[in-house]
């Protein structure tokens, strides 16, 4: 089962996906259509929060990814979703000259 809640920040002009529980399986898509939904109708700035999660599937990494290289900030706490935020922003952005935050704060 995953929980999404979408949060928006006026303050910050962010809009916040907090996930909850598994991103596997039948969920994926469940993201997947929620995220449609919010790049149709938004144009502020995205943030995944996965503190919440305890799972994450080869396809819900995929997704992962794909949100990510749309722009979508991954914010991880746990080792599991850190391990995955890593893998996913190791390679780097489309038409992005750095790779991951851990590079752009060395380069800073």
């Amino acid at each position: 089962m995953l929980k999404i809640t979408q949060q928006r920040d006026a303050a910050s002009e962010s809009t916040s996906l907090i996930l909850e529980g598994r991103l596997g399986g039948p969920w994926v898509e469940e993201l997947h259509s929620c995220w449609r939904q919010m790049a149709v109708s938004q144009q502020a700035r995205t943030v995944i929060e996965l503190t919440g999660v305890t799972f994450v599937d080869a396809k819900g990494k995929a997704l992962l990814t794909q949100m990510w290289q749309q722009g979508a900030q991954l914010h991880a706490v746990g080792c599991l979703t850190r391990c995955i935020v890593e893998e996913i922003t190791k390679a780097g952005r489309a038409g992005s000259s750095r790779s991951s935050r851990k590079d752009k704060k060395e380069g800073s």
